[in-house]
């Protein structure tokens, strides 16, 4: 994967929602992920990287099991070729993410929405700060 991709992935995720210092980041222990560019933007908020210990993926189980739903919920059920061109593949891709944040239900959280769980602890963390 170029580091150009994951760099652009990463702005638009800074972009979409401002992170706060000690935002944890965490990744395999692939090539982009030590580039210069993708470590200037996370030194920016004070994010905090993590990476896999070499040779466990039980490191990033969150990640690999969301990669995992992906391919059997959504790439599966497709017919041979999966996608009629690349712009299929990212329309998709996003769609599925668009589901499996805000409708799929996660029994990892009680069954309820990722994004409506994550509102709830910004609520829940907001109001704890000291003013």
């Amino acid at each position: 994967m170029p580091e150009e991709l994951l760099t652009i992935a990463l702005q638009r995720a800074l972009l979409a929602q401002q992170p706060t210092p000690g935002l944890l980041v965490h990744s395999d222990r692939g090539g982009p992920y030590f580039g210069n560019q993708y470590r200037a933007l996370l030194h920016r908020p004070q994010a905090v990287r993590s990476q896999s210990r070499r040779g466990e993926c039980y490191d990033n189980a969150q990640a690999e099991s969301r990669w995992s739903r992906l391919k059997t919920e959504e790439l599966e059920r497709r017919e041979w070729p999966v996608f009629a061109d690349l712009a299929d593949a990212q329309a998709s891709v996003a769609d599925y993410f668009d589901y499996y944040n805000y409708e799929r239900l996660h029994s990892s959280i009680g069954y309820q929405r990722p994004y409506l769980a994550h509102q709830q602890l910004l609520s829940l963390t907001t109001l704890n700060c000291p003013a």
